[in-house]
């Protein structure tokens, strides 16, 4: 296994429960470099590449409410894996930056103080599917999950006064038409992954910056912004 330590790019993701926002702050984030002229690629976990997108069609649907915690942490890992391989890894090399929503800190949170798959399995698993690739930057937004419910049953109500038609156009990188199969997990669920995001946090002072997710979009987006100035 190649490991990749020396890149001349930056990589930047984003983490946070669902409905916190980090979609949003991921897509201000690339518009603002790419308005300075810098070379931006924005990926989505799962996802990003042909391969990856089929694994998250698996790994969201709702029907497989009896997939295993061990198939779902591997499947997320196998999509990241190629969405490293195929894009993350050429773009690095080429000295882009990289912004990703969603990366392996979202594994370490959901599947493992998620789903209680032990942390020591998930790492060894991250070492072979990232091949050794860190984020620079990781941006959490962290936002209480009794907050993030009441956000999605907001968008629930809304999405159930639109016509079939423009809930499919409403899907894509930012908030979807319909809830997916781990957004359907209750409070007790988003509390363990959220206390997982700010364990790792702790662990990871410099590499991990947590913003607070309950202010306004921009306030946030300044918070972030500036923090990104000091790094590229």
């Amino acid at each position: 296994m190649e490991i990749h330590k020396h890149l001349t790019g930056k990589f930047i993701t984003f983490e946070g429960i669902d409905f916190s926002g980090k979609s949003v702050q991921a897509e201000l984030l690339t518009k603002r470099l790419d308005s300075t002229g810098k070379v931006v690629q924005l990926f989505r976990e799962p996802g990003g590449t042909e391969i990856s997108e089929k694994i998250r069609d698996i790994l969201l649907d709702r029907r497989w409410d009896a997939m295993s915690h061990i198939t779902e942490m591997l499947l997320y890992s196998a999509a990241r894996a190629q969405l490293v391989e195929e894009k993350i890894l050429p773009a690095l090399k080429q000295g882009h930056i990289v912004i990703c929503d969603r990366f392996y800190d979202s594994t370490t949170a959901y599947q493992g103080y998620g789903r209680g798959i032990d942390i020591d399995v998930i790492e060894r698993i991250h070492a072979i599917a990232t091949a050794g690739v860190v984020p620079d930057v990781t941006f959490v937004l962290d936002l209480p999950p009794e907050i993030a419910l009441s956000r999605q049953a907001n968008v629930q109500h809304s999405n159930s006064l639109k016509s079939p038609e423009n809930r499919e156009q409403s899907s894509g990188m930012g908030r979807k038409g319909e809830l997916d199969r781990l957004e359907l997990q209750g409070l007790e669920f988003y509390q363990r992954v959220r206390q997982g995001y700010l364990l790792l946090a702790k662990q990871h002072p410099q590499r991990m910056h947590v913003i607070d997710a309950t202010q306004t979009i921009e306030t946030i987006h300044q918070k972030i912004w500036k923090i990104i100035t000091q790094i590229l």
